[in-house]
């Protein structure tokens, strides 16, 4: 059987838009790339003439190295012979078959790379200390903050919930706008002490704080006897005025960094003080430390916010925050890569099938001559595979070269983004076993006797 195998000579396709990946995710990260690394535009046009290098290298080794690994391969089963001979016979069509998902896997590769690269300039440290809180919610103005911690502090997975409020001070009424203002911040003893040191400590205390971050106009509101106006806007309409009396022998506080890394200045409440109508005026926020070994922990916490007010907005902190425009171009990327290789590998399906459809009366002629089926879907299977696993070899080769070779041109110390190539080449291996098991249904309708069939 192996004697009348014959070259399959299916028609060339214009597969030309297989080469927009990594040139459509190089246009993405135009604007992008060089910023702060010297001549930005220089490099644009350097990292634009690499991914062209890399694309004419891709398809011009293919061919050359499929053809000769198939030369050199050794015995084995019949299947495997089958689909060897066949590869010999006809190596050149096979690359050409895997050369769009060989390119399209190392042009990504390599700006994967170059974004793990440079996602350092786009992110940042953030001054959240996660040692101390790990969630944060803004509940509603008209929530009671002592019901809102005492909610949280009862939730499964919460090891402790720190409420505190906070608003602003004027001199004057805040429809005619104060001249000078001034923060307070409202919250029982035990949160108090999250964003200052303070001296002893009771539920009616007001303290003075010290040590503010661009606190200026405090000293000139904390006299004694001086009327003070809270800022009861919501953003929109203005509140009932609400007004304070500074009183005789304020304690003294110094404001250390709250959770969030920021120096509060100001006042500080005890919700004693605070007074009437001045509670539901006020933004309140809370903090909560949640236990690391309960994996749902955060779940539990955003239940119990939705419970507390469908618009709650429960956050979850991170020791770092990155571009939104760096994050949104780099998963566009991948989103596009994954799209522009299914698009290859309905190509390659297509191209799969019109082979089979020429070797109908091969196949047909094989199983009459007693050729198990098995053996040649096997034969089918090993005739893709090989050419695949040599193609994602290249490209995982090429990219990562290639890659190294866009770091150095951006002034960036080279690293290899493991996970991004394990995740474009299993991509690019998903396209092909897909195609190869979508074949295997019309190959067994192919090897009926009916192929045999001529006018």
């Amino acid at each position: 059987p192996l004697g009348v195998l014959r070259t399959a000579s299916p028609a060339r396709r214009r597969l030309w838009w297989r080469l927009l990946l990594p040139l459509g995710g190089l246009a993405m990260l135009y604007p992008m790339i060089g910023q702060g690394r010297g001549n930005g535009d220089f490099n644009q046009y350097l990292v634009i003439g690499g991914v062209v290098l890399l694309l004419v290298g891709v398809t011009a080794l293919l061919p050359w190295i499929v053809e000769a690994v198939v030369a050199r391969l050794g015995a084995g089963g019949v299947a495997w012979q089958l689909a060897v001979r066949r590869l010999q016979l006809s190596s050149g069509t096979a690359a050409r078959m895997v050369n769009g998902i060989a390119v399209a896997v190392a042009g990504a590769i390599a700006l994967q790379m170059l974004f793990a690269g440079v996602q350092g300039d786009y992110t940042k440290q953030t001054a959240n200390d996660l040692s101390r809180a790990q969630m944060q919610v803004n509940v509603p103005k008209d929530v009671p903050l002592s019901a809102a911690a005492g909610r949280f502090a009862g939730t499964r997975g919460v090891r402790k919930a720190t409420a505190l409020a906070s608003d602003d001070f004027g001199d004057r009424p805040w429809d005619k706008g104060p001249d000078i203002t001034s923060q307070v911040t409202i919250g029982d003893c035990a949160a108090l002490r999250e964003v200052a040191s303070l001296p002893s400590c009771h539920d009616g205390d007001v303290f003075l704080v010290q040590g503010g971050e661009y606190d200026t106009d405090t000293p000139k509101l904390a006299k004694p006897g001086r009327r003070l106006y809270f800022d009861t806007s919501d953003g929109v309409d203005r509140g009932p005025e609400v007004t304070w009396t500074v009183p005789h022998g304020l304690k003294q506080a110094r404001s250390v960094d709250d959770p969030t890394g920021v120096r509060r200045g100001g006042f500080l409440m005890t919700p004693a003080a605070v007074p009437a109508g001045m509670a539901a005026a006020v933004s309140k926020t809370v903090f909560l430390s949640l236990d690391a070994s309960m994996p749902d922990a955060r779940e539990y916490a955003r239940n119990t916010a939705a419970e507390i007010d469908p618009t709650a907005v429960a956050t979850v902190w991170a020791s770092s925050e990155q571009s939104r425009k760096f994050t949104s171009i780099r998963t566009g990327l991948l989103v596009g890569a994954t799209c522009v290789l299914a698009l290859i590998g309905a190509s390659l399906l297509v191209s799969q099938l019109e082979q089979l459809r020429e070797r109908r009366r091969l196949l047909s002629a094989l199983v009459a001559f007693g050729t198990r089926r098995r053996t040649l879907s096997m034969s089918v299977l090993w005739q893709t595979a090989i050419p695949i696993a040599l193609g994602l070899l290249l490209a995982s080769a090429v990219g990562l070269t290639l890659g190294a070779v866009l770091l150095r041109m951006t002034n960036t110390t080279v690293a290899v983004d493991w996970p991004g190539v394990l995740t474009m080449t299993g991509v690019g291996a998903g396209v092909v076993l897909a195609v190869t098991l979508l074949s295997l249904p019309p190959l067994l309708r192919l090897m009926r006797p009916e192929g045999l069939r001529t006018e």
